[in-house]
């Protein structure tokens, strides 16, 4: 990504614009020039290529949209942007002359006279002490910390309350009518997340912004959690319960997004993934809080007191987040998408220790704003939802990033989370030491999540994954077989803990954070908000099955049967990881498109190989390690690719030949060469 200074910048407007049939304007600004130039000296406009590989060469070029610009271009520019913005003062028209040189991934600071040795040292310090940040920015932190637990105790108070409230409202039994109330009960919130609250995140955030959205969500969550305390049917629950899925999916889509806007870039990956951590915290002290009123008498409250506190308690950290929310700045990016540059530079300002950096992040982060704008011209909503389906490179990331979010659900976590108290009871355990046992779990869950900050950077995802499913999956045969211990045995007691407790050390730092942080880099920028909306939808809807089938199963299967069950899905889990879950760390955005932009026969192939060449090495230590098929081995360079197949026989129109005519001349010239992965590779050709 870093920019070359002896490259010669091409000429601003004019020729360009002529040579694409381009009219300036005002909107497109110093960016958008810039985003043109360097579209020009890659030569990635073609007149023969589908508009939708147009919009993902163009969406490559957000990697860095300064790439190739001299940096006295560079400067130049951010004078302009700075006139434009309106920061005319000679600190800010500096600030800017020297933050867009900077932004050209420039890091040998000293070569910089104009920098103070303070700009220098905060500069220096952003890799070396990347924990080293304003106060406003922790702010932001424990804002989205706060969002987090929200989230992590809405989802668990009802573990501890349904102990009482399903027999006062006469669903407590085994029958089948009582079992399915029950789930509908407490998988309400899950159904309208699915159908409805994680496709408000959208027009929420354009309206209200990020921290607006945060705010509105966490008034939603805390007014339906003091209406759960003050139901007294189960219909009345399920109402109160469904409306709070309003508040659980636009913040937990937006508060990840606004923490990452509001970060440097060298502490964005380290925030994204506190979301998961906190948000096991807050399960964690649903728990607690289960447990902390179980003792409350009724008071002559109809229907009991204790339930209906530990339902209300999930308000408190939503309060909190309401009357704290407004005390940080507005995410930028957000300013910026409404033209506010003024505003975005004083929210940046509040952030960053230093002017320079806040102009350097600033100029950026427009010049990104702009090339997503020429990614994007031309695309009507629907045809990019179209285009999720259509264009490979896109269906591959889909299919990776839904069969995963659809794992974290059916991988039987939060049959845990939800429904382990009645669980520990039907172990043989007292109400009390089953909240105490699920409270365990919890902390567990918390702790077991704080290593994932490192090993999803160093261990890999796809690793992590292909480690962590067949643990769990043989967590959850001994949890289920464990009932089969005589009740009589202190085994029997001992043992379904224990299954309980290991598959929630595996599980925290492998298909806990792995699924929304996989989906997040999975898809190009010019799709990438479609592509997440339907990732958290499928989340959240088979959150939903889980929860209202759970009580049912467990009737209908009893425990075995039913961990069971889950367990053979976690077996399914690592077949689909194996097969066709490509890694994706440390891949720059145009290493991702190779990375996705593969058939996927050669990822199931890959997969095939490397589990052959794991047994192999397993065996007697000799193989080589297959490599990972991507789109720059399976069909090469494109210029080259064009070449070969012109060279095998002209063909008239030949930019109308179809994808797999012009692969399979392709491949025939790889073949002849040697094999695309070379012979002595023991996945031999792709």
């Amino acid at each position: 990504m870093a920019s070359n200074p002896t490259n010669t910048a091409a000429p601003t407007g004019g020729l360009n614009e002529k040579k694409h049939g381009r009219r300036s304007t005002s909107s497109d600004s110093v960016s958008g020039t810039a985003y043109a130039e360097h579209e020009d000296r890659t030569g990635t406009v073609n007149q023969h290529r589908k508009p939708e590989n147009a919009r993902l060469e163009a969406s490559k070029k957000l990697a860095n949209p300064l790439a190739g610009l001299r940096p006295q271009r560079r400067e130049a520019m951010g004078e302009e942007y700075a006139m434009m913005a309106g920061l005319t003062s000679g600190e800010d028209i500096r600030a800017f002359r020297l933050g867009a040189r900077i932004a050209g991934d420039e890091s040998n600071y000293d070569l910089i006279p104009e920098l103070t040795e303070r700009e220098k040292e905060v500069l220096v310090r952003e890799t070396t002490h990347k924990w080293s940040n304003p106060p406003m920015l922790y702010w932001v932190v424990v804002i989205c910390s706060l969002c987090a637990a929200v989230q992590g105790m809405d989802e668990t108070v009802v573990n501890g309350a349904q102990l009482f409230y399903k027999d006062k409202f006469g669903i407590g039994g085994d029958s089948q009518r009582d079992t399915w109330l029950l789930g509908l009960v407490n998988s309400a919130p899950y159904l309208c997340c699915a159908v409805l609250g994680c496709w408000l995140t959208e027009p929420m955030n354009r309206i209200f912004g990020r921290r607006g959205t945060i705010f509105v969500s966490c008034i939603i969550s805390a007014v339906a959690c003091f209406h759960q305390a003050f139901t007294n049917t189960w219909w009345h629950m399920f109402v109160a319960r469904f409306y709070l899925g309003l508040g659980i999916g636009p913040k937990s889509a937006t508060t990840p997004i606004f923490a990452a806007e509001c970060s440097p870039p060298k502490l964005r990956g380290a925030l994204v993934m506190q979301w998961q951590m906190w948000t096991a915290f807050g399960i964690m002290v649903g728990y607690i809080a289960d447990l902390a009123f179980y003792f409350v008498p009724d008071h002559g409250i109809e229907l009991g007191l204790n339930w209906r506190l530990m339902m209300g308690s999930a308000m408190i950290p939503a309060v909190i987040v309401v009357c704290l929310a407004f005390l940080c700045p507005e995410s930028p990016r957000w300013y910026l998408s409404k033209g506010r540059h003024q505003d975005a530079f004083g929210a940046l300002c509040r952030l960053r220790f230093e002017k320079v950096q806040a102009a350097r992040d600033l100029f950026y982060t427009h010049t990104l704003l702009e090339a997503e704008k020429q990614a994007m011209s031309g695309v009507k909503k629907g045809n990019r939802f179209k285009e999720l389906f259509t264009v490979r490179r896109n269906r591959n990331a889909a299919i990776a990033s839904s069969g995963l979010m659809f794992m974290q659900q059916f991988c039987g976590v939060n049959i845990i989370a939800y429904y382990s108290s009645a669980v520990f009871q039907d172990a043989g355990f007292s109400d009390v030491s089953a909240l105490a046992a699920s409270l365990g779990f919890g902390v567990i869950n918390w702790l077991f999540a704080i290593p994932a900050m490192y090993t999803i950077d160093t261990f890999g995802r796809r690793n992590l994954l292909l480690t962590t499913f067949p643990l769990m999956s043989l967590f959850l045969f001994f949890t289920g077989f464990s009932f089969w211990i005589p009740e009589d045995s202190k085994a029997h007691i001992a043992c379904i803990a224990l299954g309980i407790y290991l598959f929630g050390m595996v599980y925290s730092p492998g298909e806990g954070p792995v699924p929304f942080t996989y989906s997040a880099e999975a898809y190009p920028l010019y799709i990438r908000p479609i592509g997440m909306s339907l990732a958290t939808a499928t989340t959240w809807f088979f959150n939903f099955v889980l929860s209202i089938t759970w009580p049912r199963m467990v009737t209908a299967f009893k425990p075995q049967g039913a961990f069971g069950w889950y367990a053979g899905w976690n077996i399914i889990g690592f077949l689909f990881t194996l097969f066709l879950v490509p890694e994706t760390k440390g891949k720059t955005l145009e290493e991702l498109d190779h990375v996705f932009d593969v058939p996927l026969k050669k990822l199931v192939r890959y997969g095939a190989d490397q589990s052959l060449w794991f047994l192999h090495r397993g065996k007697n230590g000799k193989g080589m390690k297959p490599t990972a098929p991507s789109a720059e081995m399976y069909h090469g360079d494109a210029e080259r690719m064009n070449e070969v197949v012109s060279e095998m026989g002209p063909i008239t129109g030949e930019q109308q030949l179809g994808e797999g005519e012009r692969e399979k001349r392709w491949n025939k010239e790889r073949e002849r060469e040697g094999g695309i992965m070379g012979r002595g590779d023991a996945a031999g050709k792709v």
